[in-house]
């Protein structure tokens, strides 16, 4: 996982990327009448609709770089040709990623790191 929102998983017959943006998000909250944190929680508390599913995959592969064409066949495939629980950890996981970034990240660590190296620690009143 990274702070771009993204994700590497093996899904189906391979590795792929796979990355929630604004957009993507805004598509996955229209088809599933959510907003992305209600979807998330239903799919963590296993009150997920078949479209949380879907949904979630098929725009995480299209923000992460495929075409719509490839993600809808990789998804009729992987997702609807499979039982739901199959993939209900995939979309739990694109999600999070898309919503929140990497866990061990800290927001702001590497800018204050840079800062604090960037200046001086004595004051300029003293020589």
């Amino acid at each position: 996982m990274s702070r771009d929102a993204s994700i590497e998983l093996d899904f189906g017959d391979n590795a792929y990327h796979f990355r929630l943006g604004w957009g993507e998000l805004a598509k996955i909250q229209e088809a599933c009448d959510a907003g992305p944190y209600v979807v998330l929680h239903r799919l963590s508390t296993q009150s997920w609709l078949l479209n949380d599913i879907k949904e979630v995959i098929r725009w995480g592969l299209i923000g992460g770089g495929m075409t719509p064409l490839s993600a809808l066949n990789l998804v009729r495939d992987y997702v609807e040709g499979r039982p739901p629980v199959e993939s209900v950890m995939h979309a739990q996981a694109i999600l999070s990623a898309g919503l929140m970034g990497a866990p061990e990240e800290e927001l702001g660590k590497d800018q204050a790191a840079s800062r604090e190296a960037n200046h001086s620690t004595t004051s300029p009143t003293e020589s």
